[in-house]
């Protein structure tokens, strides 16, 4: 027997539209949206309220150090990128780089991929100028294209529609290759052919004969395989546009609840975390699991103010904190954040996204980042959860599973020549398959440090 939600709860999930909603395009024909978003609450959910109360408790293992959270993807998808072949690359990459982790540190990886809905991004000003032409911003495929003319640039919310069909396209996409077997931990050495030989690779191959090793071992003792054929593979993307959000807000029949049914996992931005705006409002009535990206500036009121906005009643695995505070200011800005929030009692997992803090613009004139500095602010996450006794739980990074130059630095060296070879990124730069190799060899010794 489904199981109808109160007109208090009905009620409630409209409320964010009477407060500050930050980073929203600007529709130019308000029914054309009306419209759209009609029809976007009359489709199917991309995903289902059981698999996000699945994710939820894994989560809440994150934070008690029971497991490691790996979330990976690009800054912004593209409806031209959302193909088979990019989609498995980037799968790929992430199961490669939780095998390092699983095997190297001996934690179980919840695997979540920035997939599947990230098709839009808050950018810092609503117009930009060339030449002496200003045009809206790209904002992302979701909203608007890239080229730079009057007809591209215009807001138009038929691609609300768009990004719903890309995000189901790779869903289906990402449950073939997580329930076919693709994601079978014995074809480890499957996942790196192709690849020219390179030191990161090297160092996954000898990883990949001691992983069979084990298996033949187990094989042999007569385990059951069946667990490692699939994996659980989670969707997940910032909650930035709110009237495509709330349209794919669900009433769950089990429970009368509502979810998010565009991703398992939704998180709020740094520039839309205010605790008495839109964003907040809208996610703390849905029964996701959700992030909170924490830059810098955050105080511990800001963070004791969305917890008890988000998860007042502290339940496990709800609320994930996402640190991007930037390598320079980790180490002096993250333990008293951390302190004041472990002397709530409320939990909260805690995973570094060692990106955003790190962009810079390289002497060529590209937005870049190091991979030595990212390392370097992933190294100062753990650092400070060392000190301070609590549990560092996972890693936000964006990546891709091609071999792009967009990220300086790695074992085979991009320089700032090296950058226009492949710099493919509209928005923000990507670390490419063998740099995210890297990272999760390098993460794997400080979580077994840890």
């Amino acid at each position: 027997m489904s199981i109808e939600a109160t007109d208090e709860v009905l009620a409630g999930l409209e409320h964010w539209r009477a407060m500050p909603a930050a980073h929203q395009p600007t529709w130019p024909d308000a029914d054309a949206l009306e419209a759209v978003t009609s029809e976007l609450r009359e489709w199917p959910p991309l995903v289902f309220a059981g698999e996000a109360d699945s994710l939820r408790q894994k989560m809440a293992a994150a934070a008690r150090g029971e497991a490691f959270v790996l979330q990976g993807g690009d800054c912004a998808e593209t409806f031209a990128e959302s193909t088979a072949d990019r989609i498995r690359n980037k799968i790929r990459t992430i199961l490669q780089m939780a095998a390092v982790l699983t095997y190297g540190a001996s934690v179980p990886v919840v695997k979540l991929g920035r997939m599947a809905g990230q098709y839009a991004k808050p950018r810092s000003s609503d117009l930009e100028t060339r030449d002496g032409v200003t045009l809206p911003v790209y904002r992302g495929d979701a909203v608007n294209g890239h080229a730079f003319t009057a007809a591209s640039r215009t807001p138009d919310p038929e691609r609300l529609l768009r990004a719903y069909h890309h995000s189901a396209t790779t869903i289906n996409l990402i449950r073939a290759f997580t329930q076919g077997g693709y994601a079978d931990l014995r074809l480890v050495h499957d996942w790196n052919r192709g690849f020219m030989s390179n030191p990161a690779y090297a160092r996954y191959e000898v990883l990949a004969a001691e992983i069979d090793r084990a298996m033949r071992f187990m094989d042999a003792a007569g385990v059951d395989f069946e667990a490692l054929k699939t994996v659980d593979f989670y969707s997940s993307h910032e909650a930035l546009l709110l009237d495509y959000e709330a349209a794919l807000t669900r009433i769950d029949s089990r429970t009368g609840d509502p979810y998010n049914t565009s991703a398992h996992f939704l998180w709020i931005g740094e520039r839309t975390r205010q605790a008495d705006g839109a964003h907040v409002d809208l996610l703390s009535r849905v029964r996701n699991p959700i992030g909170v990206k924490l830059g810098p500036t955050t105080s511990g009121d800001d963070a004791l103010a969305l917890m008890d906005k988000l998860n007042p009643e502290g339940e496990p695995g709800r609320l994930t904190f996402i640190t991007r505070m930037g390598a320079g200011r980790i180490r002096d800005v993250l333990p008293g954040l951390v302190e004041r929030v472990t002397a709530d009692g409320r939990p909260v997992t805690w995973v570094c996204d060692p990106m955003h803090g790190n962009t810079i613009t390289s002497p060529s004139g590209y937005k870049t980042r190091e991979l030595a500095t990212i390392l370097d602010e992933v190294r100062g996450f753990f650092e400070v959860h060392q000190a301070l006794g609590t549990v560092p739980g996972g890693l936000h990074v964006e990546l891709t599973g091609d071999d792009v130059t967009e990220v300086l630095g790695g074992s085979e060296e991009v320089d700032d020549a090296a950058l226009a070879s492949r710099y493919e990124t509209l928005v923000d730069p990507r670390l490419n398959h063998q740099q995210s190799l890297e990272m999760a060899f390098d993460v794997a010794e400080m979580l077994r440090g840890h």
